[in-house]
């Protein structure tokens, strides 16, 4: 690609990662930003779910709606919060990008997860049920076996390449090596995973006070 190409950065991203986060460090967060994170969101609600095996218990229909219902604010919430993380991080560091060019790492960085939703709701339509259920039945017909291991191979070679791009995006927006910026990555998603746990169990805790509230009453 010659430098003067202008950029495609959901195209670009995949091989040219650092290239598209310069083209948009500048830029505000924007529409093609939140509908990245609500995509992957859902493709990671999807991902909890066969976790849960809700396949077992669940129709498939429900399974996919609840995940379009709760992914999308999940997913953009969880990227604004990561996003303040890795800044806050960066910036103790003396690197100084702000939240906004977090954003963009974490967003366009995600492109593959994002692709991955497809696999998701392609594999559904033709397993059902059992795309959801962690263990499948002995006896599951051959072809559904199948789909289901490529399911697996390709969900793990686009969650790895998910974590390459935000490396190489941190990277280039730090202004560090890989290295340095796969361990920040790291550090980055525990705080983010011990927050979002906090964040889960204050809800749960208010949720219980409301629903005692009314019955001691």
């Amino acid at each position: 690609m010659l430098p003067t190409e202008p950029v495609r950065p959901l195209q670009d991203v995949w091989l040219r990662p650092r290239r598209v986060i310069r083209e948009l460090s500048a830029r505000p967060i924007g529409v093609v930003d939140y509908l990245l994170g609500s995509a992957q969101g859902v493709a990671t609600w999807l991902a909890v779910s066969r976790i849960q095996e809700l396949g077992a218990s669940k129709s498939v229909e429900e399974i996919i709606a609840r995940a379009f219902v709760i992914g999308p604010p999940l997913g953009v919430a969880t990227l604004f919060l990561l996003s303040a993380i890795y800044a806050r991080l960066a910036n103790r560091a003396g690197a100084g990008p702000t939240r906004t060019q977090m954003f963009h790492v974490l967003a366009y960085g995600g492109v593959p997860i994002v692709a991955s939703l497809g696999i998701w709701l392609v594999t559904a339509l033709l397993v059902g049920e059992t795309t959801f259920v962690d263990t499948p039945r002995p006896d599951l017909e051959g072809f559904a076996a199948l789909l289901l291991q490529a399911q697996i191979i390709a969900q793990t070679v686009l969650f790895f390449w998910n974590v390459l791009l935000q490396v190489m995006g941190l990277s280039e927006i730090q202004g560090v090596t890989p290295g340095r910026a796969f361990l920040v990555w790291l550090l980055g998603q525990v705080l983010g995973a011990l927050a979002m746990t906090l964040i889960a169990i204050v809800l749960v805790a208010l949720g219980l006070k409301l629903a005692i509230g009314p019955a001691a009453g």
